[in-house]
């Protein structure tokens, strides 16, 4: 029975392995840091930051700046401001583009492939350079009864459709590569049972890419969500911008609370988190499926 008793050897620790932990941990630190510095100072009053500095032990924390930024930048309408581009804009985007990953993959067609060129070219222009044109074309366009001001300039739908018009490419580029992965054997079966092209897509290729759905579903909500430059170009009321500019509203004339901001920012950030942690387990299966693939 002595030797039930032996002691394991323990493996060494390779000081390699101790370095790309303490790497790593420094590198999760750096990304952190500003992330706690804001918290740290959304919390203190502007009052004793002002009297002590930043880089002091607090007195009081309180959740005031949390509340006065809230009210003070009308957020609630920003809010709804946002939903208004950023839903429409996803759901838009992840149809057309699934769309057109199922015509380049599912189907063998001598300009599948170039279409899927076409989609993914857009992704390489950037969009600082189309502003003025854009611009122009925005105030040409005459949309009577469907937006306030009769044009796609400082309007939602404006928004909506360049953001559809930038992100399609991407989503149908990844789409296209999940739906390769598909086994073709599903879709002939269907064929022959006398299933129509839209049944394929709709009723039997659409369900089976779900996690890749959610996985861009998610990367969409945060990119429209947090996009700040098309609604400064495209969007001249301030009562029609987004979430993002709702920020705007807290900087004075002639005095501005770092603080107030800090925690004006603390709380645009809330919808984004919220949508990550739904879709965390769909977002991070779609993103690595397929990565193991033999």
């Amino acid at each position: 029975m002595s030797t039930a008793l032996a002691v394991k050897k323990r493996t060494p620790v390779r000081p390699a392995r101790i370095l790309l932990h303490v790497f790593l941990a420094s590198m999760a630190l750096a990304w952190l840091a500003p992330l706690l510095w804001a918290v740290y100072a959304a919390l203190r009053p502007y009052s004793e930051t002002s009297e002590k500095g930043y880089v002091s032990w607090p007195d009081t924390l309180t959740f005031e700046n949390f509340t006065n930024a809230f009210t003070q930048s009308d957020m609630t309408h920003y809010f709804g401001n946002t939903m208004l581009i950023a839903v429409p804009a996803v759901l838009l985007t992840l149809f057309l583009s699934s769309m057109v990953a199922f015509y380049v993959s599912r189907f063998d067609f001598r300009v599948n492939l170039f279409l899927l060129l076409v989609f993914t070219a857009g992704n390489l222009l950037p969009q600082q350079v189309i502003i003025t044109p854009l611009y122009r074309l925005y105030l040409l366009v005459d949309l009577p009864g469907i937006t306030m001001s009769g044009k796609l300039y400082d309007s939602a739908l404006g928004l909506v459709l360049i953001h559809v018009a930038f992100q399609s490419g991407f989503c149908a580029f990844v789409l296209s590569n999940y739906m390769k992965m598909l086994p073709h054997e599903l879709t002939e079966a269907a064929l022959v049972d006398g299933a129509s092209v839209w049944r394929l897509y709709w009723q039997i290729t659409l369900p089976l890419c779900k996690p890749a759905m959610a996985a861009l579903a998610t990367l969409l909500s945060i990119w429209i969500y947090n996009d700040f430059f098309w609604a400064l170009v495209l969007i001249s009321t301030g009562e029609n911008m987004p979430i993002t500019s709702a920020l705007n509203n807290l900087s004075g004339q002639y005095f501005t609370d770092p603080n107030l901001i800090a925690a004006g920012a603390l709380i645009t950030a809330v919808p984004v988190l919220i949508v990550y942690f739904l879709l965390q387990r769909q977002f991070v299966s779609g993103l690595t499926l397929g990565a193991n693939k033999g």
